[in-house]
């Protein structure tokens, strides 16, 4: 797509008031929200929101979730809103919760990709909600990094991948969660998870009963329900091996590769860098705090692509509560799991 040149925001009711009417001219605007940073286009505008497959070389197939910036918009654009789906909203909204729903067919058709339901989302972030109460759209927005790359976390990320592609950039410094949100099928008689995110399992069923999860991977053909479920995510050029078991295993699975002439690195806890005996690999933070590893772990994937190495050996972690979202996205961008 043609050159353009891309601005960089710093927060003030100006720069937003800028940032919004880029968008209403159909023009791509990334923002910081609470998960990681999207890549906004007017949800109504077919053109703009074909425009951001483009800009980050992905194929058109794929459904794209829809944030808003005031509860109240949601009936223009869903046909119904099921009371566990209320219930959910006065719990997590705005936060990294996005909704499946009934869509009535009035956003952009390349939005849900041809699916009749649609995925809304309120972010938790002042300069998210600032900027999508002044434009006064909905906006669809994935995650505003090339396709195959981590998802960016801060805006310096996204103008590394996305400079000259796109209109301008919000900047509101490093996001919190650091993963997607969590996507939950609400057109279910039983929610289903398509995507563990920021809000788990057991914090869903606490407020709605029974949630279902979504197996991680589609059997071939399967139309994909929700965004980060058909291709390949989140990897940086060298490759990674998870390797399970403790810190035996890996120790000999990394004396393996230095053997066989590999430059190693480590993606892994304080914990384990300690068991180790390691002062230089890349620390998530301690398994006895989640959340830290979850924030850090894009930051430390694209950090690979900055370093001569041949091959990362990550560390396999609890799927418990958040780590489910963690682990979905490490053995996304994993290219093998050593037992």
């Amino acid at each position: 797509m043609a050159e353009q040149q891309t601005k960089i925001w710093k927060n003030s009711n100006k720069h937003i008031q800028e940032a919004a009417e880029l968008l209403k001219l159909g023009k791509l605007v990334s923002f910081p929200t609470e998960t990681v940073y999207g890549l906004g286009a007017d949800a109504t505008n077919e053109q703009a929101v074909q425009d951001i497959f483009r800009a980050k070389g992905r194929p058109s197939d794929n459904p794209l979730i829809v944030h808003i910036g005031t509860r109240d918009v949601l009936k223009q654009y869903v046909s119904d809103v099921p009371p566990k789906a209320d219930q959910l909203m006065d719990a997590f909204w705005p936060g990294p919760l996005t909704i499946i729903l009934p869509s009535n067919g009035t956003l952009a058709p390349n939005v849900t990709a041809g699916l009749d339901t649609v995925g809304m989302r309120m972010p938790d972030h002042p300069h998210a909600l600032s900027l999508l109460q002044a434009s006064k759209l909905p906006v669809a927005a994935p995650s505003a990094n090339r396709s195959g790359k981590p998802s960016p976390t801060t805006a310096d990320h996204v103008y590394h991948d996305l400079n000259g592609r796109i209109a301008g950039i919000v900047d509101g410094g490093p996001t919190g969660v650091g993963v997607e949100s969590t996507v939950l099928d609400c057109t279910l008689a039983t929610p289903m998870i398509l995507r563990p995110g920021g809000v788990t399992k057991a914090e869903l069923e606490a407020m709605i009963g029974p949630v279902d999860v979504a197996s991680s991977v589609l059997e071939k053909g399967e139309a994909p329900r929700s965004p980060g479920m058909k291709y390949k995510h989140y990897a940086p050029d060298a490759p990674i091996w998870i390797v399970l078991g403790g810190e035996a295993r890996m120790r000999q699975v990394a004396e393996q590769a230095a053997g066989g002439g590999r430059k190693v690195q480590f993606l892994i806890s304080k914990e384990r860098a300690q068991e180790l005996g390691i002062k230089d690999a890349l620390i998530l933070g301690s398994r006895s705090q989640p959340e830290e590893m979850t924030s850090k772990l894009y930051e430390l994937l694209r950090e690979i692509d900055t370093m001569d190495v041949d091959v990362v050996l990550a560390e396999s972690f609890s799927k418990e509560g958040i780590g489910e979202a963690l682990m979905n996205r490490l053995e996304r961008a994993a290219t093998e799991i050593i037992e």
